[in-house]
């Protein structure tokens, strides 16, 4: 019975030692995988069986068996690349990724290689659809984790509500208007009666500058400002004017019949003894041409005046005009108003524009995405805008060891590894993403070497143990003969 045991208990070594060597063979065969978490195999002996001696009971072993093939989650080296979505985790975490033919099915990936499929899913080489969470305007996570589909191609645009002009209007200027009340507002001849092409006479004013503005469809109007040195001393009056034939105000005749027509505004701005400028006055032309005036008192936006053109029938468009200074308290006697940095100024120089700017902007296409650390996904638009698209969901477990490799470097939940804890790279102990980057196999081929030496003598050992046992059995059987 004790030969027939040691048999057993070679076979036993044979049997863990070539599971161990299949391990091996597994890691060295996957020492280029992306995302691949190398196994150890470790064994234990097998229940004693229990012996008569002379000193009473003794224990004689029975051989060996695997006790656990466990996975190293140690983090991997990191190699470079040229695309943006290749996508690293530098730390703790799991890529979260769902089957495309079933809802309920997550798994679980270290292996960062997506992509934008033709229909703008965020997928792995397999087609497993990423999951994080989509973000509003300004970068805050919506709702609760989702598919990644990119369906943004388009930024829609934003129409303009800022003007910002900053000149130097000159001290030593003319009064040029020749208009009938001798004013630059009554200078503006919307209709172009006199057929030049213009609807101000180039001698009507000392300065003008024009600005591009959108529309809320994103076309683009220019905006332009003249100005001319007024009676009142330290003044200069100015006018806010569009293209008459792009004017859509109510009571506006196209082809246009109506003087006024692409007249905004009208305003006076003062200035100091320094050159400073000091206030303003504005009145909007309404529809008709009929000016009303704006106070600061009744102002609403943020102490500055407003201009309202309508460049699409029924949607008016309130524009502020800023230059270079608001009214801080419209309640004072007189209105208190604070100038920038840089602002409007009359020196003892030639009139000229300094800076302009206004917001807005057309409909862009999308360019290219790019992935910040925090797992952001961010759109470039072609009209330069950059959106925040989606979120990169990162999970974790309690215990990783017990997770059940799927293939394809998927793993799946189960009991033992309960369940995902699932939040933002960077957070909650998980690590962040290292965008243009792949997390390589983690297997040390020096290690595996080694491994593969040790286990390939235990088997040989363990081969012995059958070939004696065998000898053994047959020189028992020889007493017979």
């Amino acid at each position: 019975m004790g030969l027939a045991s040691s048999l057993f208990s070679g076979l036993s070594g044979l049997s863990t030692l070539g599971n161990a060597m299949t391990v091996i063979g597994d890691n060295i065969a996957n020492v280029n995988t992306v995302g691949f978490k190398s196994s150890r195999v470790t064994f234990q002996d097998v229940l004693s069986q229990t012996v008569a001696t002379m000193a009473g009971t003794a224990q004689v072993g029975r051989g060996t068996s695997l006790a656990d093939i466990t996975s190293s989650f140690s983090q991997g080296s990191f190699e470079s690349t040229d695309c943006a979505t290749d996508l690293a985790i530098g730390g703790a975490g799991f890529f979260i990724v769902r089957d495309p033919n079933n809802e309920d099915n997550e798994y679980y990936t270290r292996a960062g290689e997506f992509r934008f499929d033709k229909d703008g899913n965020f997928v792995n080489p397999a087609g497993y659809i990423v999951r994080g969470w989509q973000l509003d305007e300004n970068g805050e996570d919506v709702g609760s984790v989702t598919d990644i589909l990119l369906n943004f191609f388009t930024s829609p645009p934003s129409e303009t509500n800022h003007v910002y002009v900053v000149m130097n209007l000159d001290s030593d200027g003319d009064d040029n208007s020749q208009g009938a009340d001798d004013s630059l507002s009554s200078a503006w001849d919307g209709t172009d009666s006199d057929g030049d092409g213009s609807f101000i006479d180039n001698n009507s004013y000392e300065h003008q500058t024009t600005v591009k503005v959108y529309d809320s469809l994103g076309s683009t109007h220019d905006i332009t400002i003249y100005f001319d040195k007024a009676d009142t001393d330290g003044a200069y009056e100015f006018i806010v004017t569009c293209n008459p034939e792009e004017d859509m105000r109510t009571g506006i005749s196209h082809p246009v019949e109506d003087k006024w027509a692409g007249k905004l505004a009208r305003g006076l701005i003062k200035f100091g003894a320094d050159g400073v400028m000091t206030d303003i006055d504005l009145w909007q032309i309404d529809s008709g041409g009929i000016e009303v005036v704006q106070t600061e008192a009744d102002d609403l936006s943020d102490g500055y005046f407003t201009f309202a053109p309508t460049f699409i029938e029924d949607n008016d468009i309130s524009i502020e005009l800023d230059f270079g200074s608001c009214c801080t308290d419209p309640t004072a006697d007189p209105p208190a108003w604070t100038n920038d940095s840089l602002s409007t100024t009359q020196y003892a120089t030639a009139s000229t524009t300094i800076f302009q700017s206004a917001n807005g902007y057309g409909a862009g296409d999308l360019q290219s995405v790019t992935v910040g650390k925090d797992g952001v996904i961010t759109g470039q638009y072609s009209n330069g805008q950059v959106l925040p698209l989606y979120r990169v969901a990162l999970a974790k477990f309690q215990n990783t060891q017990r997770l059940y490799k799927v293939g394809g470097n998927l793993y799946r939940e189960t009991g033992l590894s309960g369940d995902p804890i699932t939040g933002r790279p960077g957070s909650s102990g998980l690590g962040s993403i290292s965008p243009n980057s792949l997390e390589q196999s983690n297997v040390d081929l020096a290690t595996e070497f080694v491994k593969m030496i040790i286990t390939q003598r235990g088997f040989q050992a363990n081969s012995k143990i059958i070939t004696v046992t065998d000898q053994m059995l047959e020189e028992l059987i020889r007493l017979k003969r």
